[in-house]
């Protein structure tokens, strides 16, 4: 163990370093993705020792998860799906003249939620990874209802806007092969659409080229940077006053994250509606709220050192990109899975220390850049836009080189604008779109297992326990807005 430390901290630092900073860059650019780099990089390492090969590569994994969170606030253009909630409160905060700050209490929370994953994944991840797998269909199922039914929590106001968005993610979410039978379902005699909508061309349209059409058809407004506002970046203290919120996210993050398929994302949703849910002030959240941003990056940023354990503990990935990493293992001739602590422990321990190194590299880097990307928000859009613009092209044409993806995100983009003018949120309707095909799956998988009968969601403990959360936010969701209802009637 203490080799693998060592090696990392000396050889290895420059790989810790050039992958934390290209995962950085990549991920603050909205239309590329943490997976794409990491896809990208893995021919790269074929000439590398596996030793340093998972070092940049865990690095670049650790970089552009926080990376997101520079263009979500600055833009609100989400440089990472899990960046997501961040866009909630990050970008109110910057556009009110905090950008600075927005963004280091942003890096801060990554900081610690990612520290905190660590100690869980150095100390308890053999333990921990066979609890979650023991987790069944309906366990899983009821989960994913949870993180649906959340979405009143991030709904700013609107329960039904809310859920109307989440029908239309469940929808476009549907087309493609049945999850059971393998059966084409809903595809219209379109082949383009076997798989189903990808994720990248979804997301970019509505979310990113979406908003960049609502900017474009903005009045043209002139900013004027704010003396002293680029310096405010990180303050430790929030550190103390925070801290029941880090602690809450990060256990959040770091389970979800540990939970193999489902990651940060859920982690991040998961987290910033119960920290909502349980604020004396709720009405905040949405409006440049600092326990917002602090919910969603410490959980999602927990979430990606969690999605670790599974991985070194059985081999099972926990995430788009730690199944990247299990396929990088298997090139360099190591064998992923519960025999790896046993077989080639230093690998092992060179993971957990890549996470640690990675952590610390990405709080500094961050630290050392946050004053100068506060003043992005000062920058024309004009010169951003274009840019933009080009980057998600690319980044739809990469997922399978075809121009349908191209069009599909157009298509999504007129649908994030429709969105826009009618007041329907755009975050409830990506949530849905990601959470429905696992819950769908789930629920098929148990009712084949238990011979069609749902009864186990409510005798199984742990699905009843998320069932009975599930109904008790609908509740305390509908109990809001009628309470809000008669303050503006009285």
């Amino acid at each position: 163990m203490l080799s693998a430390y060592a090696h990392v901290f000396t050889d290895g630092l420059i790989w810790i370093i050039i992958g934390t900073s290209v995962g950085i860059f990549i991920g603050s650019i909205p239309g590329l993705s943490g997976a794409m780099v990491i896809s990208l990089a893995l021919p790269m390492t074929y000439f590398m020792s596996g030793d340093n090969a998972l070092l940049l590569m865990v690095s670049m994994y650790v970089g552009a998860t926080t990376g997101g969170l520079i263009s979500a606030t600055l833009m609100r253009m989400p440089g990472t799906e899990a960046a997501i909630m961040s866009t909630l409160d990050g970008y109110p905060m910057a556009a009110r003249g905090e950008p600075a700050r927005a963004l280091g209490l942003g890096v801060l929370a990554s900081f610690v939620g990612g520290m905190l994953a660590w100690l869980v994944l150095t100390l308890l991840s053999p333990q921990l990874s066979l609890v979650a797998v023991r987790f069944g269909p309906y366990e899983i199922f009821a989960m994913a209802v949870v993180a649906l039914t959340l979405i009143a929590a991030v709904s700013r106001g609107s329960l039904i806007n809310g859920l109307l968005a989440a029908i239309l993610g469940a929808i476009v979410s549907m087309p493609g092969i049945d999850p059971i039978n393998g059966a084409l379902r809903l595809t219209f005699g379109f082949h383009q659409i076997d798989n189903g909508f990808s994720l990248l061309p979804v997301l970019l349209g509505s979310l990113v080229l979406g908003q960049v059409l609502v900017d474009c058809g903005a009045p043209r407004q002139a900013t004027a940077p704010i003396a002293g506002q680029a310096r405010a970046a990180i303050r430790l203290s929030d550190m103390v006053r925070y801290r029941w919120t880090f602690i809450r996210s990060s256990a959040i993050g770091t389970w979800i994250g540990i939970l193999p398929g489902v990651g940060g994302m859920t982690a991040s949703i998961a987290s910033y509606s119960i920290e909502k849910a349980i604020s004396s002030s709720p009405e905040r959240f949405g409006k440049g709220a600092e326990e917002g941003i602090l919910a969603s990056e410490t959980a999602n940023n927990a979430g990606t050192i969690g999605a670790l354990v599974p991985l070194i503990t059985l081999g099972i990935p926990g995430s788009v990109i730690t199944a990247i990493l299990l396929g990088a293992m298997v090139v360099h001739n190591l064998n992923p899975g519960p025999l790896l602590f046993v077989e080639n422990p230093h690998i092992a321990y060179i993971i957990i220390a890549g996470a640690l190194a990675s952590n610390i590299a990405m709080f500094a880097i961050m630290w050392v850049s946050t004053p100068l990307l506060g003043r992005l928000m000062y920058v024309d859009k004009a010169y951003l836009l274009p840019p933009i613009i080009v980057f998600c092209f690319l980044g739809a044409l990469s997922v399978s080189n075809r121009l349908f993806d191209a069009g599909a995100m157009l298509a999504f983009a007129v649908l994030g604008y429709l969105m826009h003018k009618a007041r329907i949120p755009a975050g409830p309707f990506i949530i849905a779109y990601i959470l429905t095909p696992m819950a769908e799956t789930s629920l098929r998988s148990g009712l084949v297992i238990y011979e069609g009968s749902f009864l186990p969601l409510l005798t199984r403990p742990v699905s009843a326990v998320f069932l009975a959360i599930a109904v008790l936010s609908v509740v305390y969701s509908l109990a809001s807005e009628w309470r809000a209802y008669k303050r503006k009637a009285g």
